[in-house]
């Protein structure tokens, strides 16, 4: 007979309301794959799209990462009890996913880690930073001296995003919608801007020559303006939809400006796989500067496995100034 284990399972499209705790069987190794005791997790914008049947058919357990301990290595590397972070892989969407005491995970998405943080400190990292890294060396290819603007700052990526711009030695600007906000983009080393739709005329207005970068996570709903930020040979990234997410008509000849490249990262179809495999993003040095406190990239909120309703509730604001974090059950 099969062993049992708790999950939150999507029990129809909707509302955080349709999140619930279920009694559902455990998963076990199989080729290729190794099942997780989950310890945290965090929460991210596409479980809410998931949540409310957005992009069609999903797995019922959702969830897109975790920090945990490796349950049953099956043929992997890994062994029994080692710790290890997780992300992607089809979690959420083709296969169950992190909102469990056990995940079973493609083997090509699981890394270990050797950290002192608390599961907590620990899940507040592996999506944020590896989603944040990828785009400013491979979409944005940032060099030390040039600007950079990120839109959305105080969200999560935002966050991770400034923390890793700062360190690599870049001027960041970074907007928030609130002035209450600005406070905590200050702190992190970025000058803050008021997001406005039509930001692009107040920044030439200090830069007439245009900035070198801008990762937009605001998304379609800012992009037009984003684009006529930067200078001849500059870059913009689009790297989520914090504005809605709404389809995009954009005529090339009219509202591409000449010389500027624009990009899009789909980590949830990458991470792992041959383009980009867990072992080149620098989850080392993500711990060790959290560790150090060079990073401050706590969790902004912690609930227990059974406040998921309130904590999907707090995503969906887009009230929550930085990661949300969810314990499993001990």
């Amino acid at each position: 007979m099969s062993k049992s284990m708790k999950a939150i399972v999507i029990t129809e499209f909707g509302s955080p309301n349709v999140l619930r705790v279920r009694t559902v069987d455990r998963p076990e190794a199989d080729p290729g794959s190794v099942v997780i005791r989950v310890r945290a997790f965090g929460l991210n914008r596409a479980e809410v799209h998931f949540r409310k049947g957005d992009w069609g058919d999903v797995a019922k357990v959702t969830g897109i990462e975790c920090v945990g301990e490796v349950h049953d290595p099956g043929a992997s590397r890994f062994a029994r009890g080692q710790r290890v972070i997780s992300l992607m892989g089809g979690m959420g969407r083709t296969i169950d996913g992190t909102y469990a005491e056990f995940v079973r995970v493609p083997e090509t998405n699981v890394w270990p880690v050797n950290s002192g943080l608390s599961w907590t400190s620990l899940a507040a990292i592996p999506e944020s930073y590896a989603t944040a890294w990828t785009f400013l060396h491979h979409n944005l290819s940032v060099a030390q001296g040039q600007t950079l603007l990120i839109r959305g700052g105080t969200s999560a990526l935002g966050q991770a995003s400034v923390n890793l711009a700062r360190q690599l030695g870049l001027r960041v600007l970074a907007t928030t919608r609130t002035p209450e906000r600005t406070e905590i983009l200050a702190a992190l080393g970025a000058l803050p801007l008021i997001e406005c739709a039509d930001l692009s005329c107040q920044l030439r207005a200090r830069e007439p020559a245009g900035i070198d970068c801008v990762l937009d996570i605001i998304g379609t709903a800012t992009l037009r303006d984003s684009l006529k930020m930067v200078r001849y040979g500059g870059r913009v990234a689009m790297a989520g939809f914090l504005g809605g997410g709404l389809p995009l008509t954009l005529d090339p000849l009219r509202e591409l400006p000449s010389g500027v490249q624009f990009s899009f990262f789909a980590s949830a179809f990458t991470f792992g796989g041959p383009d980009l495999p867990l072992s080149s993003i620098p989850f080392a040095d993500f711990i060790a500067c959290a560790e150090a406190g060079a990073y401050p990239c706590v969790p902004a909120h912690v609930f227990d496995f059974e406040q998921i309703v309130e904590a999907h509730r707090l995503l969906e604001s887009g009230e929550a100034r930085g990661k949300i974090v969810v314990r499993a059950p001990n």
